[in-house]
């Protein structure tokens, strides 16, 4: 489990706080989304195209700036959206393209990370003729890992999309209906 880093309330103790003051205290309309009148649900048909059932964890190829990056892992315990700075290299963004963050990560072996910085990227998830596209925040760090990315928390809501690792499968919702990405 990856947790702490920046999110939407802040990178500090005091502001996370002050947003869950606000949040308790909002009164009024709230902000105007579209409506979701589909719901989502795994079933059988899932399951077709699985020659077993595992335990294998959810890794989709979605596309983050302008490239297919494979072996993105879907992890609704990670509370912020990870890029792996050789991947970011090899993408060819550069360290200076990176807004600076001082707020560390921790989760990988259990120890602090640093974050090198945060950049937005827009992350097209698709599987034809559905597609979505959100610009996520990724937080970029120097770890050894067999992902490229890792799309957390921040990331699925975003998608307002829901993971199942039993079915493979990442649903999300469209204006056009749900989309779904096998893993990979």
């Amino acid at each position: 489990m990856i947790s702490r880093g920046p999110t939407v309330a802040g990178t500090t103790r005091n502001s996370r706080k002050a947003y869950a003051r606000e949040v308790m205290s909002i009164v009024g309309e709230p902000t105007k989304r579209f409506k979701l009148e589909i719901m989502l649900i795994f079933g059988d048909p899932d399951l077709e195209g699985l020659k077993f059932l595992q335990d294998d964890p959810l890794v989709i190829t979605p596309i983050i700036g302008n490239c297919h990056v494979m072996r993105v892992l879907v992890d609704n315990r990670a509370s912020v959206d990870i890029f792996f700075h050789d991947t970011f290299i090899r993408m060819g963004y550069n360290d200076s393209q990176l807004t600076p963050s001082d707020a560390p990560i921790y989760g990988f072996n259990h120890v602090e990370c640093k974050v090198e910085g945060g950049i937005q990227l827009p992350v097209i998830i698709e599987e034809e003729p559905r597609w979505a596209t959100q610009m996520l925040n990724f937080q970029v760090v120097k770890a050894a890992s067999t992902y490229n990315a890792i799309m957390g928390r921040i990331g699925i809501h975003a998608f307002k999309a829901v993971p199942s690792t039993y079915h493979t499968v990442l649903e999300f919702s469209t204006r056009n209906g749900i989309g779904e990405v096998k893993g990979d």
